[in-house]
């Protein structure tokens, strides 16, 4: 495998002492309420909202009542329906928020000329599957209806999501193929977790990796699923007894990261199904460096693939 750089390597360390393993619940629920303002400091690691892009919060409805949203427009394409991503943002279903998601939906807007609209679904473990698929189904569909408001074409329908909101946006898929809509022309899967059985080669492979540990992989899981089945589809979409009908997808992966043959065994199952599928390993990167966009030098070429890939499906 390519070397990790050393600012990803000490961005690692860091981030370690504060690893979801190990932690309490009343912790867990405490780093839920923390939320991330944009300044100096957070911008370097984070990222910072993309210029020519309009932020406005909302909401959608959710599975068992209303969910907050964040929608970004490109200033540049006012009065004129745009494509329409709806994201939803990573964090183990357990942490994350539309703060989090900024850099990545405001550029994707920006880039692609379209609204993007990212959804806060409940987190576990005080929610625990399957309330963030539902929520996020729940939340698409109604997005989905309410396009015009938004500015945006619901014919030219994409999803979107990162880590586990990348597991949720594989999952939205599935129930929209299952339950007769809305009818999804991409999805754009972002490190996404796909097998939670843990079965991924990867998984030992890149056990100690900077960012993301399969300790952390576990504890995750375990605070979302509980004690359900973790082969369930709408779980683990790799799981599904189908993938026909599903929608053309770019799946990208990191090198270093526990998870990285979830995306491409799920890669080689849409394929096999016949769906058509872009899937690219970035060399040398840890799990989520799409979130610090700064540090990571794959960042700029990961939001151009996925940029270019939502484009040419969404652009007519």
């Amino acid at each position: 495998m390519a070397k990790l750089d050393l600012r990803v390597r000490l961005l690692g360390r860091a981030l370690r002492r504060n690893s979801i393993t190990g932690q309490s619940t009343e912790q867990i629920l405490r780093n839920q309420k923390v939320r991330v303002s944009h300044n100096p400091v957070t911008d370097l690691l984070l990222g910072a909202v993309a210029d020519g892009v309009t932020l406005d919060d909302s909401h959608a409805a959710g599975q068992t009542g209303p969910l907050r949203i964040r929608s970004y427009r490109p200033t540049a394409h006012a009065g004129s329906p745009l494509p329409l991503i709806v994201n939803f943002h990573g964090g183990g279903w357990v942490v994350g928020s539309l703060d989090t998601a900024d850099w990545l939906c405001s550029n994707v807007a920006a880039a692609v000329g379209a609204v993007v609209v990212s959804v806060d679904y409940r987190l576990a473990p005080t929610h625990r599957f399957p309330a963030a698929a539902e929520d996020c189904y729940a939340a698409l569909a109604d997005v989905t209806g309410r396009a015009a408001e938004f500015g945006a074409d619901p014919r030219r329908l994409a999803v979107m999501g990162d880590s586990a909101g990348g597991n949720l946006a594989a999952v939205t898929t599935l129930m929209a193929r299952d339950r007769s809509g809305p009818a999804i022309a991409f999805q754009a899967l972002i490190y996404p977790a796909t097998d939670l059985t843990g079965s991924s080669p990867s998984i030992d492979e890149n056990a100690d990796a900077p960012i993301l540990t399969r300790s952390d992989v576990v504890t995750y899981r375990d605070h979302y699923l509980g004690d359900a089945d973790p082969k369930q589809p709408y779980a683990s979409p790799l799981f599904a007894a189908d993938h026909r009908g599903l929608p053309r997808a770019v799946i990208q992966v990191a090198e270093h990261d526990p998870i990285r043959d979830d995306g491409l065994r799920y890669a080689d199952a849409l394929r096999a199904a016949g769906v058509a599928v872009r899937s690219t390993t970035y060399a040398g990167m840890p799990h989520g460096f799409l979130a610090f966009p700064k540090l990571c030098r794959g960042a700029p070429q990961a939001l151009a693939e996925i940029s270019a890939e939502l484009r040419s499906a969404l652009i007519h």
